[in-house]
């Protein structure tokens, strides 16, 4: 008891360059010095920040001089750019570089700095995707053979896949670096032998099973099914539950917002995504000449506000065109929608800005969750449903999403089963973003609320963001010349 009094002492008097909540104090107490470690923490609960403050302290006591973080295409623009500047202590030297594919002169430059021979702390940011590769497998092995590392997985669900090349790829890095962290919100997206591969990487003997086929027989019920006249195994139920949960305990904390007292009401994330090489040359087209053409089909603008528009419509992922027809235009939209959706715990609000987008999103839902997992509020909405989609809504706990728009939805209505909030697209009417973000903060609501933007980067996403942050309506303040220089 006494030594555990101290540890957390030290802990608490560690020179953190933002202050921790208290679970997050307790995270790094049960692991900042164990070589294998699992961060169960539901998205909004700061396990980013735990990561990067295990990652200096083990760097601080000189266990380490290299860290791999592996993220979704999603999110690792973030750790290169808010999350490592925002919590990595100013005490610790260091060179840190974003992997891209497409290495450049200056790109390879900055890989090279990671070899050098220094004090600093060398931090890689790859993709996950990168493992798919061999030339994203074959640096992240240099890499770690050329540091004391630390080797961290976020949002760890993404080798779940045992058969994956990037599962593969992954596992066997990992046994070139002591120490290796995975982290999510939601282990068990699918079902639990979604934990295998996860805590394989951490270390094979956690789970008593080396192979995944001997863990599945132990907590899996098989069915044998006939399809197209071949005889399959299927999952049909599960068992040993109990069994596999105090097996977890040793090497892994579990944190829900619920359990986080000392969270703010709100907190914001940003979900990155990228433009896809046809909107990046429609996008161009119409930020420099106020048009853009799409298969012979031509979107001009007469006024900065609607060239506004139609950049954002872009980047969505869809085209109007002159004669008020849409377009799809190939786009990362729906899939990193679909990425997050796989973290949020219980239920989540959908706000998007275009109608065009409501259709997409609720095909996207129903091919994966089913027909009975949302209900919609927007213009399309009958009137005679709305209510009873609320109602369903709130009560019915099979339905997981409400989708709709801010201006429709985004009124006087009462959305507290939900304490995640989604934007898919943002308006810029600072009001009714205001407003939507208050259906789940509102009086009922018993948890901190999660707003979740997805922004396409270097865009006017990002810009609309940080206006209605700052308590800017964009339609009414920024007008004319203004708007110009802000697009």
């Amino acid at each position: 008891m006494l030594s555990c009094q101290v540890e957390r002492r030290k802990i608490m008097n560690y020179k953190f360059k933002t202050k921790p909540y208290a679970h997050q104090i307790t995270a790094l107490e049960k692991s900042w010095n164990k070589e294998t470690y699992a961060y169960f923490m539901e998205m909004g609960t700061g396990k980013t920040k735990v990561l990067i403050d295990n990652m200096s302290m083990l760097y601080d006591k000189g266990k380490i001089d290299g860290a791999l973080i592996i993220a979704p295409k999603g999110v690792v623009g973030t750790w290169y750019t808010n999350e490592l500047p925002t919590h990595l202590p100013n005490h610790i030297e260091n060179v840190t570089v974003l992997w891209q594919a497409n290495i450049t002169k200056q790109q390879q430059e900055k890989l090279d700095s990671l070899f050098e021979i220094d004090t600093a702390l060398h931090i890689i940011i790859m993709n996950v995707e990168a493992f798919s590769t061999d030339k994203g497998k074959l640096f992240a092995e240099k890499f770690l053979r050329s540091h004391n590392t630390l080797m961290a997985i976020d949002e760890s669900t993404t080798i779940k896949n045992p058969t994956a090349k990037r599962t593969k790829n992954i596992l066997s890095l990992g046994r070139e670096s002591k120490y290796r962290r995975i982290m999510t919100g939601s282990p068990v997206t699918k079902n639990p032998l979604d934990l295998f591969s996860q805590c394989y990487f951490l270390d094979p003997f956690h789970l008593e099973h080396e192979s995944y086929y001997s863990f599945r027989t132990r907590y899996a019920i098989m069915k044998t099914a006939n399809i197209s006249g071949r005889q399959i195994q299927l999952v049909s139920g599960f068992k040993n539950l109990p069994e596999l949960s105090e097996k977890l305990k040793p090497f892994a904390y579990r944190v829900l917002k619920e359990d986080c007292l000392d969270l703010p009401d709100k907190i914001f994330i940003k979900r990155q995504i990228q433009l896809t090489p046809d909107q990046s040359k429609l996008y161009e087209q119409m930020k420099k000449q106020a048009l853009a053409i799409l298969e012979g089909k031509v979107s001009s603008t007469k006024n900065s506000l609607t060239q506004l528009m139609r950049l954002q419509q872009i980047t969505c992922g869809h085209f109007t065109d002159d004669n008020g027809a849409t377009q799809p235009i190939k786009n990362n939209r729906i899939d990193e929608l679909m990425n997050v959706l796989e973290e949020v715990e219980g239920k989540a609000i959908i706000w998007a800005h275009y109608q065009y987008d409501m259709a997409k999103i609720m095909d996207a839902i129903k091919d994966k969750y089913g027909p009975g997992s949302f209900v919609d509020y927007y213009g399309l909405t009958p009137k005679d449903e709305r209510q009873a989609n609320i109602t369903k809504f709130q009560g019915d706990p099979k339905c997981r999403f409400f989708i709709g728009t801010p201006s429709t939805g985004g009124y006087g209505i009462t959305l507290t089963a939900a304490n995640t909030v989604i934007y898919y697209s943002n308006g810029y009417d600072l009001e009714k973003r205001l407003q939507s973000e208050d259906r789940a903060h509102r009086m009922g609501q018993k948890k901190p609320v999660t707003y979740v933007d997805i922004n396409a980067e270097n865009t006017v996403d990002e810009k609309i963001v940080k206006a209605l942050r700052k308590k800017i309506d964009i339609a009414s303040q920024v007008l004319g010349e203004q708007l110009k220089s802000w697009i």
